[in-house]
């Protein structure tokens, strides 16, 4: 069997993903919280470097023992707008000689995209722990691309969980971003959009093949936006389908994408669990 695995290094969790013969295997996460602090000071902190590229020497190991010849990292928002961004890409080099490609924004966007719709039509957001993508493609061609330095580790870090921090913090970046034309379909990437779907699914397991097509209409979204802000973290905690370290950063999640939808005029999202890993293995071409 071809195999080869990914591995991609967020501003909220490390990922690995692993497939043979074109079709993926299995997903796999470690919330190590990278992007810590960074939306106050623009330095990844030593013990986030550290934690996050053990993390990823581990899958680098758990792929090559899996029979992985190609393994291949990216790394997005908290290592390229880091100062330090540097040392983290040596620190992984140094434990287990992987070179970390440290992706631009709207490469970030272009990879969404190409994950979650492949040669399809239509716009894709991706919700990630320090940024958050904007993409259109319409008759085979992307239209527009933006990488706004707003997401969910950041959002925690400058509002907490403070209602009014949330919605104005967010309102206030939403405008960064252009309208999405009307009639064409908008889908959602990234932890926040699937833990959701997951949730309003109801289901006790995570399962990519629910997830994926399932849609959340703008009123729902903001419903369980207030519903979560009534929550204490602990509670979300303990909800089915929620990721270890998912549950503090959720509710801005959600906020941020409830006031996306309502100022860009988006009636509903189409949720999608085949994201940027399947993106970038396309991108390398891989898939």
């Amino acid at each position: 069997m071809n195999k080869f695995a990914i591995i991609d290094i967020g501003s909220n969790s490390v990922r690995l993903m692993l497939v043979a013969d074109g079709k993926v295997l299995y997903k796999e996460i470690n919330t190590t919280r990278l992007g810590e602090g960074i939306a106050q000071t623009p330095i990844l902190k030593d013990e986030a470097i550290e934690r996050s590229a053990i993390a990823v020497a581990k899958y680098y190991a758990k792929a090559k023992a899996e029979g992985a010849v190609t393994v291949l990292a990216f790394a997005t928002a908290a290592v390229r707008s880091a100062r330090n961004g540097n040392v983290f890409v040596q620190r992984v080099k140094e434990l287990c000689g992987l070179d970390v490609e440290v992706i631009a924004g709207e490469t970030e966007a272009e990879i969404g995209i190409l994950g979650a719709l492949g040669m399809q039509d239509g716009a894709v957001i991706d919700v990630g722990g320090a940024s958050t993508e904007l993409v259109v493609k319409i008759k085979g061609q992307i239209t527009y691309k933006k990488s706004v330095n707003v997401g969910v580790v950041r959002l925690k870090d400058v509002c907490g969980r403070t209602e009014t921090a949330l919605f104005e913090t967010s309102k206030n970046s939403a405008g960064l971003f252009e309208k999405v034309e009307n009639g064409v379909p908008v889908y959602a990437i990234g932890g926040t959009a699937t833990t959701l779907a997951a949730l309003i699914l109801g289901l006790e397991k995570y399962d990519p093949n629910k997830i994926t097509g399932f849609s959340i209409a703008r009123e729902t979204m903001l419903g369980w936006a207030k519903k979560l802000l009534k929550m204490r973290v602990e509670e979300i905690a303990k909800m089915p389908c929620v990721p270890n370290g998912r549950a503090d950063v959720l509710t801005g999640g959600a906020v941020w994408l409830a006031v996306l939808m309502d100022e860009l005029s988006i009636d509903k999202i189409i949720v999608s669990d085949r994201d940027n890993l399947e993106g970038y293995a396309i991108y390398k071409g891989l898939m």
